[in-house]
């Protein structure tokens, strides 16, 4: 068996050098990276972390890697409640986890990932928030080398499983109820980012429901920030009589508009956010329980470490109307 000796002497570093290439230290160059990387597989070499994570008898070493939004000031609420519901299942199935974000893996190659994760002892990965231009982790999906779940990706394949629930229907529904209790002749669709997969299904949805009832329909790229919806809202709003937003922070940034504005258009949102309580209206939204699908997301992950094959999971949803008291004790 290759020790990190042998690695450091196949590389030409010095052990120390070779442990901070693994571990992803900012002061090692590339060129000395790909070295090591390049020795490891060469030799075959499997780092202590790995063994000691077997040597514990746990099944495997999970990585949860993460999206986090950038474009609002709030508290990402959706990216604690993925990690509180990975964590309590990991917990319960006696799985290790380690937490990583896409800006971590931003610059490297699927290969340098590989090794990478390879190097943390990581046998399985739960993405969330991969837009259809991350193509690098797609890849990594396609090389078969770990066992993925993808949350809000429908891709599957022998090793990678996809959980997210129907979004073209949920954005049909909950469009529907608030087109039709309001008695509305036209919408203003506020999209998310273009390059995300719940953004083109959920454009689905309200493309259907436009069509089917025959409604003019204007959409407009939200981004899923609550800054470019208040924005676009006063710039169209006057103009159409319901606004269906792709996410409740988009729907936040609408409906503060229109109250800048002094003028009444309902407004539903999509994902059932505890925030949207405190925007000091109601609305309908579509709820989704983020920690039980994180839940089920580290469950499935489970069932792929212990050699099942991948599969689509689609979770319940629920249209609600999202009011403050909801949130009071």
């Amino acid at each position: 068996m290759s020790s990190i000796k042998d690695v450091a002497r196949r590389a030409g570093v010095a052990v120390s050098t070779v442990s901070k290439a693994l571990n992803g230290y900012p002061n090692v160059s590339e060129e000395t990276r790909v070295r090591v990387n390049a020795a490891v597989r060469e030799l075959n070499f499997t780092p202590n972390l790995l063994a000691s994570a077997l040597s514990s008898k746990k099944t495997g070493r999970v990585a949860l890697l993460l999206n986090l939004n950038t474009d609002t000031q709030a508290v990402d609420e959706i990216d604690m409640q993925y990690l509180s519901g990975a964590i309590s299942k990991a917990v319960e199935r006696r799985l290790d986890v380690a937490t990583f974000f896409f800006s971590m893996i931003r610059s490297r190659s699927a290969s340098e990932i590989a090794d990478y994760f390879r190097s943390q002892g990581i046998e399985g990965v739960i993405i969330y928030g991969m837009g259809k231009e991350d193509s690098v982790l797609r890849e990594l999906i396609e090389r078969k080398e770990f066992r993925i779940v993808a949350v809000d990706v429908p891709v599957v394949n022998e090793t990678t499983s996809s959980i997210q629930i129907d979004h073209e229907q949920a954005q049909y529904e909950v469009a529907r109820k608030t087109v039709m209790e309001n008695k509305g002749k036209s919408i203003l669709y506020l999209s998310g980012r273009p390059d995300g997969y719940v953004t083109q299904e959920r454009l689905a949805g309200i493309r259907r429901l436009a069509a089917e009832e025959g409604l003019p329909l204007l959409i407009k790229s939200g981004d899923f920030s609550e800054k470019k919806a208040r924005e676009l809202t006063f710039r169209y709003a006057s103009g159409y009589d319901v606004i269906v937003c792709a996410s409740d922070l988009m729907a936040i940034g609408a409906m503060r508009a229109l109250q800048e504005m002094d003028i009444f258009r309902p407004v539903c949102g999509f994902d059932g956010i505890t925030l949207m309580c405190y925007a000091g209206m109601q609305m309908n939204t579509v709820k989704q329980d983020f920690h039980q699908i994180s839940e089920a997301a580290m469950e499935e992950m489970g069932r792929l470490l212990e050699g099942g094959s991948g599969r689509r999971i689609v979770p319940d949803y629920q249209i609600v109307r999202m009011k403050y008291q909801d949130v009071l004790n």
